[in-house]
Order: structure tokens, then sequence, then C-alpha cells
């Protein structure tokens, strides 16, 4: 897939909401469907942050795009309702979600995690995207074709000594999409999972601190998937989950 060229007009007309939208691949992936016609909804928690990508995409000619500030760890059903109807209101749209906001929390042994970080990395990598899909699925439904990503990782598919709760919720991200997928076959919206792999991010040089950041792709070289994915190339695909680059997986795999 790191061969997908996209059409320039592939997401024209959509209006798309990225979680995360801040840096890393959500700011790569807002600049990316930003780029290839999309209305972008920049989601996250730090303002700043937002209004410089907010800014970015003006500059490089897209549609003008919004911005929801809102931290996921404090966010209740409300909170997403309201943003479902705001965006309602808004657009009158939607055609897509990328859920790529998350936490990677403390890695250690199993037995030392405690109990509120455990909570915090539940609250915002599996409850979170739970209640807004849920208030963001009759839009969804109403604008179809559309496409919900959410966010997996290879310790999401087989568990690994010391990623403790970052595992299980990614394997819970998993599992809901599946779910989704199953229940929604037949409506026009369609659910995938991604995993990025070793990309150059923050998350990344947290988790792997003594690792050569210029050995990795960028999120921008791993764009290809999240945008065939996201537009109607994409329309016979669902419930599956995919690797940004299935090369390093398979390099993964044989050792």
């Amino acid at each position: 897939m790191l061969d997908y060229h996209a059409s320039p007009e592939l997401l024209n007309g959509k209006v798309i909401l990225v979680t995360g939208a801040g840096d890393g691949i959500g700011r790569q992936a807002a600049l990316c469907y930003g780029g290839h016609g999309a209305t972008v909804i920049l989601l996250g928690k730090t303002v700043k942050k937002l209004e410089a990508v907010y800014d970015e995409l003006l500059a490089q000619g897209s549609p003008e795009p919004a911005i929801i500030p809102l931290d996921l760890q404090g966010a209740t059903r409300q909170h997403y309702l309201d943003m479902a109807e705001t965006i309602k209101q808004q657009f009158g749209r939607l055609d897509g979600v990328l859920f790529n906001a998350g936490l990677l929390g403390v890695l250690g042994p199993f037995e030392m995690i405690g109990e509120d970080e455990w909570d915090k990395l539940m609250q915002v990598n599996v409850k979170s995207q739970f209640l807004m899909t849920q208030a963001l699925l009759p839009l969804l439904k109403q604008s179809a074709p559309a496409s919900l990503i959410y966010t997996s990782s290879g310790v999401g598919k087989q568990g690994r000594a010391y990623w403790g709760g970052y595992a299980v919720s990614k394997f819970a991200t998993e599992g809901m999409m599946e779910v989704l997928a199953d229940e929604l076959e037949n409506t026009g919206v369609r659910a995938n999972c991604i995993n990025p792999g070793a990309t150059r991010t923050g998350m990344r040089a947290r988790a792997y601190p003594g690792e050569d950041p210029a050995t990795l792709r960028t999120p921008a070289d791993i764009m290809p998937l999240y945008l065939y994915l996201m537009g109607n190339d994409s329309l016979n695909i669902n419930g599956q989950s995919l690797d940004a680059q299935p090369d390093k997986a398979r390099t993964r795999a044989k050792q």
C-alpha cells in the first residue's frame, strides 16, 4: 500500500474528523486529507497546535478547516453528542473519522500497573472512541459511503511483555472495529484499523528513547494507506486491520 497514488480529487466535498490532529500522524493525515480536497475537522486538547495545523491547511489551499478543542481524558457522552450536533449544524454531513489520538502510558511489568494509570489508558484509548463512535454514527450513516479508521499497533495483534495497558487497549480497539464492521456491513459505513508501524513520532521516541529516529519512516511516508481507506477506492474494504508499513511487518514476522 506504500505505492498507492491517490487522485488529487479523492476527497473533494468530504468532511473528515481527525482526532489527535495537533502533531505526529494526526497532523500529517489532516494535511494530507485537506490536500486532497477534504474539509478537515481538527480535534485535540492543545489549541495552539490545532491552530498551527489550521494555518498550514489554509496555506496549502485546502478548504477552510474547523477546530474542536477537547481533552478525551475528561470528555463525557454529552460532549460527544454536542460535538455531533455542532458538526451537523455547521457542515450537514460527516464522511469519515480517523481515530488517531491515544496515550502510551507507562511501560513496565503488568503487576506494577497502577489502577489510575489503567483507567486513564482505557478512557482515552478505548472509551472515548466508543462514545465518539456512537455519537457520530447517525451522521456517518446519512453521508454513506463513509469510513471509520481506528489506530492499532503491533502489540494490539500479539501481546508483548511490558507493554501493559497500551497493548490491552489496542486489542480492545481491534475488537471494537471488528464488531462495528460486522454490524455496519450493509449500511455504507465501513470500519478498519491501521497499524502505523515504527514511525518518527513523539510517542515512538518515548517508547524507544535509544532509537535513532533517522532510521524510521516519517508520518508523510505512511499516508498512502490513510488516504486509501478514507477515500472511495476502498469501498469494498471493511473489517480489516492493515499495516501501513507491510514490508517492515513482514521483516519482523521472519525474525
